[in-house]
């Protein structure tokens, strides 16, 4: 199968991670479609000379990669795919695959009635423009190593064709280059990306295929593909009124889920869903541990269900860096008010609660803190190695935000190596900006991708209810897999308030169980799946399994 994904506007850096560990992986057949901000990269033949100011000078990036050519632009307008697949190794391999690649650009771009072409001798697809000249409108450029490839093709849709004026594009200094734009073809990215989607299977060779992620303008639009049939998952038109919209609502009618037709807020819950309240002797003193210590708990913030079975057990998951978050998630009622400065002492009494509490395995989140320079991943850090100083023998999870893809603060918290390093997903795909506005699927896949890559116990989450398919939750099981996952929980989602995302349905013990055995069967060591299910719930037990 064919995964297609969109993945939207994604740094290079996290798309270069998330290709390597895709390839490294080779579990999964993929096909990633994005756009990135303005960056040069350069291929392994590039000449320097091709390159004609500074990139900063013009507000862009510079890479060197491991794919072939000389140098290119990617920026915003432009539709990049990244195909990682196996390709039959043969003397003829590479030039086959990248046939196979101009012919899907090709036949893309005869959907919005462009006559595109081969030119002979030149890698890439060309057009005759406007003014008659013969233009180029999509790159090249990849690596086969060892049957499989990585790095692929740039097409040009409404790019800003001023960023190419600084390069001498892929060293070919006799022709110029185009978009659709440029060609009087307006078009969205997305749209052209829907359209790549569909044909990519047949041209490259595959007979199934499942993608994700491409809004339409009256809702979504999700495509599994099978022997050439296309099947819509889910096309949802919103019946809110424009002026009854919050800025909730229309990110959600803009995913297809309508905030009119949830569960409402007072409705009984079903009685799998309920838990028995047990405020016990340990769940007091857990209680005032860290009121005394000065401590806020994820526990208490998120109103997590296992609250009390938990603290009874002597487990609880610490959150640092304040109470007060900078993002606003549409599931999540941790307060979202101008955090306070970090406290310095923090750490020393997280330690000193561990002690305390006797634990034997200790859960450490955050808030995220887009206010600070590292997004507060100092602060894990300081935890950690005060607790490998002070308590050695006790194992430790970190529930880490994206950190906005700064690879500088990502390699501080791989470098202080937890037991286990968590980062949530939280929802399938097509949810992501209806859900976590201010976070994207594409940044958690690399940032788990990169964790992986150390080395690390790699763990993440997803939340259920909040209008996805079973399709798309089996689809993100497999892309968490596909870049080395082990852990995985799942869990029922429950809506805090009134003014928080709506409950769409309940899911049953049956299909929480149907989804552990799928996310094992793809690979995923430990799939923790329950109604009540929550990121840190059995943390020790799955930590430590997954160890051994």
């Amino acid at each position: 199968m064919l995964e297609i994904r969109w993945l939207g506007r994604l740094k290079y850096d996290e798309a270069y991670a998330l290709q390597h560990r895709l390839f490294d992986s080779r579990v999964s057949q993929h096909l990633l479609l994005l756009e990135h901000n303005h960056i040069y990269t350069m291929g392994v033949r590039a000449q320097i000379e091709n390159l004609l100011v500074s990139p900063e000078s013009v507000g862009a990036e510079l890479r060197n990669v491991d794919r072939g050519g000389d140098i290119t632009y990617h920026g915003p307008g432009q539709l990049v795919g990244y195909p990682i697949v196996d390709v039959p190794i043969g003397s003829n391999s590479t030039p086959t695959f990248i046939f196979k690649l101009e012919q899907l650009l090709i036949e893309t771009l005869a959907k919005f009635e462009i006559d595109a072409f081969r030119n002979g001798g030149y890698p890439g697809v060309w057009v005759h423009s406007v003014a008659g000249d013969v233009r180029k409108i999509a790159a090249i450029g990849v690596r086969i190593s060892r049957g499989r490839s990585m790095h692929g093709f740039a097409l040009n849709v409404s790019t800003d064709m001023t960023m190419f004026d600084h390069i001498i594009p892929c060293g070919i200094a006799d022709y110029r280059v185009t978009s659709l734009a440029g060609e009087g073809v307006h078009v969205a990215v997305d749209e052209v990306a829907r359209e790549l989607a569909l044909l990519a299977p047949s041209v490259l060779g595959f007979t199934s295929s499942s993608f994700g992620g491409v809004s339409s303008k009256d809702g979504h639009f999700d495509v599994s593909i099978a022997a050439g049939q296309v099947t819509a998952l889910q096309k949802v038109k919103s019946v809110v009124t424009t002026q009854d919209r919050t800025s909730m609502d229309r990110r959600l009618a803009s995913a297809g889920v309508s905030t009119t037709q949830g569960i409402p807020i007072n409705s009984a819950k079903p009685e799998w869903v309920k838990l028995r309240i047990s405020m016990g002797d340990d769940y007091r003193r857990l209680k005032s541990t860290m009121r005394e210590l000065e401590l806020v708990t994820v526990c208490e913030e998120a109103r997590c269900p296992n609250i009390y079975e938990c603290w009874a057990q002597g487990t609880a998951t610490f959150m640092i860096n304040g109470a007060s978050c900078t993002r606003s998630c549409s599931f999540c009622n941790v307060d979202t008010s101008k955090p306070n400065a970090i406290d310095k002492d923090e750490a020393q009494r997280v330690v000193d609660a561990v002690k305390r509490m006797k634990l034997e395995f200790a859960v450490i989140t955050a808030v995220a803190r887009d206010d600070l320079l590292d997004g507060g991943i100092s602060g894990f850090v300081d935890v950690i190695e005060l607790l490998k100083q002070r308590a050695p023998e006790v194992g430790i999870e970190v529930l880490i935000p994206d950190l906005r893809g700064r690879s500088d603060a990502q390699s501080k918290i791989f470098a202080a190596r937890p037991d286990v390093l968590n980062h949530n997903i939280e929802t399938v795909l097509r949810l992501q900006r209806a859900v976590r506005p201010q976070a994207s699927y594409g940044r958690s896949l690399a940032l788990l991708a990169s964790a992986v890559d150390h080395k690390l116990v790699t763990k993440s989450g997803l939340i259920v209810g909040m209008g996805e398919t079973m399709d798309e939750l089996k689809m993100t099981l497999r892309d968490l897999a596909s870049v080395g996952v082990e852990i995985v929980t799942i869990g029922q989602y429950l809506r805090p308030t009134q003014k928080h995302l709506p409950v769409a349905r309940w899911y049953t013990p049956q299909e929480f169980q149907e989804l552990r055995d799928y996310g094992q069967g793809v690979g995923i060591r430990h799939v923790e799946s329950s109604p009540n299910t929550r990121s840190s719930y059995h943390a020790k037990e799955a930590g430590m399994g997954v160890r051994v």
